[in-house]
């Protein structure tokens, strides 16, 4: 059972404390042994061992909001309130007087012991493996070149503003038809008769795009021109809608800037396949798992490959929101 969990409940501080600006830095230890005690002071001794800033900051990396993360260890000190600062050093003294006790025991020597600790060393290796070789390639100009190269396709993409009423059945939906033929407003009525979650709103469904609706929904809403309502009842999935289309618009382009975080998550995700490929071809490797083929194996024509189907509907899965995909 892995207690690590248990140690980040029972021995941290509450992580919402840490964005407070502090009143008083703590104490600072004394340092007389040049600029490295200065930068990095050791903060405590754990039988006789230092336990420097640099080994607090370490063991504090799974803690710290992700903005504080990087910054350096003097400054985030002076920046936290003394008793935080004081429970992150107490928690680097727990770690190594649980380390220590471990040894003592000779859990270090135990097998199961020694064969995990060698996984957690190779998964991290392996993590900052792909870090490295992905944030080589996936640089600011890599990302300025794939925004560039992509600006033709973020181009004039249409989208529309639409309100609907959604009732239960179709007779429902033509009695809201005559309720406006008769001059009630739209967004009055929705609010009274629509079933949808964005009733209140008046049935307001803001601007989206054909590929965000249900093909029956989007059909009909972008057969419309601004200010018309669906001559028709239109149904889906959900039920019956009465449409109104408020206004249409080619959607605006995003800015670099305001692209930046997701192109940069999808150029990463497109190139750790790649690192991993070319990792893979640059070792040796024997497949001891599949039995090599026999000679009454070579005498038989392999079997043809069925076509590739699509997958069934997986059953029971829940429907999506009542106006969107």
């Amino acid at each position: 059972m892995p207690f690590r969990p248990v140690l980040l409940a029972a021995l941290l501080f509450p992580l919402g404390a840490l964005a407070q600006p502090a009143g008083t830095p703590p104490a600072a230890t004394s340092s007389a042994a040049g600029a490295q005690q200065a930068e990095d002071p050791v903060l405590a001794r754990v039988n006789g061992e230092p336990v420097r800033l640099s080994d607090v900051m370490a063991t504090a990396q799974d803690v710290l909001p992700a903005q504080m993360r990087g910054m350096p260890g003097p400054m985030l000190m002076q920046m936290l309130p003394p008793e935080l600062a004081k429970q992150l050093v107490d928690r680097t003294i727990t770690e190594r007087a649980l380390t220590a006790a471990a040894r003592a025991a000779g859990l270090d020597r135990d097998e199961e012991v020694r064969r995990r600790m060698q996984r957690a060393e190779d998964q991290e290796l392996q993590q900052a493996y792909l870090s490295r070789e992905v944030n080589a390639i996936v640089t600011d100009a890599a990302l300025r070149a794939r925004y560039d190269q992509d600006a033709g396709r973020r181009q004039g993409e249409e989208e529309v503003h639409a309100r609907h009423i959604l009732v239960q059945t179709e007779a429902e939906a033509k009695a809201v038809l005559a309720e406006l033929a008769g001059g009630a407003d739209f967004a009055d009525l929705a609010k009274r008769r629509s079933r949808d979650p964005g009733a209140h709103d008046g049935g307001d469904l803001g601007f989206f795009k054909r590929a965000d609706m249900v093909p029956e929904f989007a059909e009909a809403a972008f057969a419309l021109q601004p200010g018309q309502v669906s001559p028709a009842p239109v149904r889906s999935p959900f039920g019956w809608h009465v449409i109104k289309l408020e206004e249409r618009r080619a959607a605006p382009v995003k800015s670099f800037e305001e692209s930046r975080s997701e192109l940069r998550q999808k150029m990463l995700e497109e190139q750790v396949p790649a690192v991993v490929e070319r990792a893979r071809a640059s070792v040796k490797v024997e497949r001891l798992d599949q039995p090599a083929p026999s000679l009454l194996d070579t005498a038989a024509p392999p079997a043809a490959t069925p076509p590739a189907a699509a997958p069934p509907a997986a059953a029971g899965r829940p429907a999506p929101q009542p106006q969107r995909r």
